[in-house]
This record gives C-alpha cells, structure tokens and sequence, in this order.
C-alpha cells in the first residue's frame, strides 16, 4: 500500500478541527476537506435541516458514506463531524487510512465557543452545556481508542497548537505506519 499521508482530525463540535485542520494543510501543502461542509454541498441544505428531514440516522448515513468515500483520497486533512467516530467502521476506516488526531477539549470550553451557534442541531436544546457534558462522556472513549495523536486544544493560540501537532505529527512519523515528509 503507498503511503496516503492522510491526517484525520476527530474531536467534539467546536474542538478546533476547521481551524486547526486548514492552517495544517496550508502549512504541509495538502488539500483540507470537512466532511460536514462536504455534505452540505451535496446535499443543497444545511446540516440542521438534514437533521429534521432525515434525522440524525439519515445524517450519519450520510456522514459514513462521504467518510468512506474522503478517507480514501491521498494527501488530505480531513476534519471529521464530531459524532463520526460513533460508527464502527468510521472509526476503523480513520484508523487504517490516515494518522487520527484528536482534538481534546473541555466541555466549558465547548461550550463558550459553540453558545451562539445555531448550526449544531444537537446543541438546540434547553441545556446545551449539559448536552456537551453528555457528549463528551459518550465520545471520549471513542475518540481516544481512535487516535493516533492526542491533543489538548484549550485556551491555547491556534498557531501554537498547530506547532505542538506538528511535532507531534513529526515524532510520530519516524515509526509511522503513516509516513509523511515533514
């Protein structure tokens, strides 16, 4: 198999992965792609009214397909929807094809980034701070036994975690199943 020198970016809603993710493909010269903006631009709609037409089953159908189909291109960084990783074969399809990194963050954190947000159909609730609480006791697990690279992504400027991924991303290349020049 030739080297895909995919990066995967997994995480909650409001992590970092869009930023993070087009600020590191700028800098190692590869294409970025969000599966969630990919999905909107196939479908026509936004996110929340796929999610009232077809619900979230119909979402995530249509998540597993765009990830099966992204994950196999070759020079990408993707930043995945925050409940990718819920299916199975998303997680071993990430895994097998690309370095995984998981953008850890708090849900407080969360919270204050995503508060104003009406484009994340399962924050509209009474309580989204409690639902990313959920979420995050839910995913966690997943998103730690999917990762390649775990990295916290707090308060912290976006060029300094992008420098901290890089070196990560550097170490891990040395015994990588992933090669990717650096």
């Amino acid at each position: 198999m030739i080297p895909s020198c995919n990066i995967f970016l997994v995480g909650l809603m409001g992590s970092g992965k869009t930023t993070i993710g087009k600020i590191l493909a700028r800098q190692r010269g590869l294409e970025f792609i969000d599966s969630d903006h990919e999905i909107i631009a196939r479908c026509g709609v936004s996110i929340p009214t796929i999610f009232e037409i077809e619900g979230e089953v119909g979402f995530r159908q249509r998540e597993s397909s765009v990830i099966d189909e992204l994950s196999q291109r070759h020079g990408i960084v993707l930043a995945t929807g925050g409940g990718a990783i819920l299916a199975a074969d998303n997680r071993q399809m990430l895994k097998q094809r690309g370095t995984v990194v998981y953008l850890r963050c708090q849900p407080q954190e969360l919270y204050m980034r995503t508060r104003h947000d009406k484009n994340r159909p399962l924050l509209q609730t009474d309580n989204p701070f409690q639902k990313l609480k959920e979420l995050y006791a839910a995913r966690h697990a997943l998103y730690m036994d999917t990762a390649d690279i775990v990295l916290d992504s707090g308060r912290q400027s976006t060029h300094a975690l992008v420098r901290r991924l890089e070196n990560s991303l550097s170490l891990a290349a040395i015994g990588a199943k992933n090669p990717c020049p650096v």
